[in-house]
């Protein structure tokens, strides 16, 4: 028999800088064996996730829905996209949990738990729409770094939380407050404890608006650990990213919040239109804030194939970032000629749209249906990719589906 290898010193370093922990006995462990803290999980195990869910990456864990999965006016948890710019935070301590109100634009410091939030301040429950700035990267050409979402980086639950403007004033804000930033408890992918994965903000403005929440339920139940439990931000309408999860601290700034992933190119786009492919300077970028208008055809599932003389019942959801959306339409030639939805008004203000329509077709052949929504400024989704951009964000180009006469 061949003899047995064990591993090395310094590969059994490097496993445990990778781990986080020491590999008491690492010595006794073959050659080409593989702890199973660094085998591949299950994602749809892990995160409770539908199958069909797409995985783009799992360092960080970052997947998304396909249209058809957002059918659900409000989208269960199964289909809710999942981005991580760090890892899941480990061991939460839920009776220990709390969150300290800091900075340089509050009256005094002070820290609550996650019981006095949830028993000192009214509960309040919004159906709010969250975005991924990078929704529809994978379209831009010359491709944008990063994930190459496609259309399923979106969704709208029920969230329920405490209004993060009560809490603010109960703290006291200082008339110089232009930002709010938070701070929360995942985990450098180094593992380096003094570096943040995520720290982003909004300006005060958003931070008192009426469904600006501090959130401890989603569609109900618990926040699901990977979506934020215990206590997360949740601002609709804007970037998801400013729905900062896993809530520790939020400091109240006199600038404009300066935490990683605020500066440099980070959910920014040009402030003036730009050439595919340009170089554009940090100070020529300017933050995202409220999401354009956009829509989604949630059934049927692309591809499509109906028999000759029916009608085919389309629908999907439409949102338009801090607006309402005021007009749905759908085209079959193209984008040549456009026929109106049936449009709901939304649930509360930031939620999602739901949109219906009968279609027919004049005869036999390959179709596609094209989803157009316009806001209530007048603005309307382009047909095709709108103005590049170096990260590939906001694209809110119409969506269509393949659909087949027999």
């Amino acid at each position: 028999m061949q003899r047995r290898k064990f591993i090395g010193r310094a590969a059994l370093a490097s496993l445990a800088g990778i781990i986080g922990a020491d590999i008491v006995y690492g010595s006794k462990m073959a050659e080409n064996y593989v702890p199973l803290a660094l085998q591949d999980p299950d994602p749809f195990k892990l995160f409770n996730k539908d199958k069909e869910m797409v995985v783009l990456n799992d360092k960080p864990w970052n997947m998304e829905a396909q249209a058809h999965l957002l059918d659900d006016k409000v989208t269960p948890n199964k289909y809710i996209f999942v981005r991580n710019n760090g890892l899941i935070p480990e061991a939460i301590d839920v009776k220990n949990w709390t969150l300290t109100i800091d900075g340089e634009s509050v009256k005094q410091k002070k820290t609550y738990t996650l019981e006095e939030l949830k028993s000192k301040f009214k509960h309040h429950t919004y159906q709010l729409t969250l975005e991924c700035g990078g929704n529809g990267r994978s379209e831009f050409d010359p491709p944008a770094k990063g994930n190459q979402w496609t259309v399923g980086a979106v969704y709208c639950a029920s969230w329920t939380g405490v209004r993060l403007r009560d809490v603010l004033e109960d703290v006291g804000i200082k008339d110089d407050a232009v930002y709010f930033g938070y701070h929360a408890a995942d985990i450098h992918l180094s593992r380096d404890p003094g570096k943040e994965p995520i720290s982003r903000g909004a300006p005060m403005a958003k931070a008192m608006q009426d469904e600006t929440l501090l959130a401890f339920k989603m569609n109900g139940e618990d926040i699901p650990l990977a979506h934020g439990y215990p206590l997360r931000v949740i601002a609709g309408g804007w970037p998801a990213s400013v729905s900062g999860k896993w809530l520790q601290r939020i400091s109240i700034r006199n600038i404009v919040h300066d935490g990683t992933k605020m500066t440099g190119t980070a959910y920014r786009v040009p402030c003036k239109p730009v050439a595919p492919g340009e170089k554009v300077a940090d100070e020529d970028m300017c933050i995202i804030e409220s999401m354009p208008v956009k829509s989604l055809i949630t059934y049927p599932k692309s591809g499509a194939t109906i028999p000759e003389g029916k009608k085919l019942t389309v629908r999907g959801h439409a949102w338009a970032g801090e607006l309402e959306v005021a007009k749905m339409e759908y085209s079959i030639d193209f984008g040549s000629t456009w026929k109106q939805c049936n449009l709901e008004k939304p649930a509360n203000r930031l939620a999602w749209q739901h949109f219906s329509a009968q279609v027919e077709f004049p005869q036999q052949g390959y179709y596609e249906v094209w989803a157009r929504a316009t806001d209530s400024n007048g603005f309307s989704q382009p047909m095709l990719l709108p103005g590049w951009n170096p990260k590939g964000y906001l694209n809110n180009a119409c969506h269509r589906i393949a659909v087949k006469v027999a």
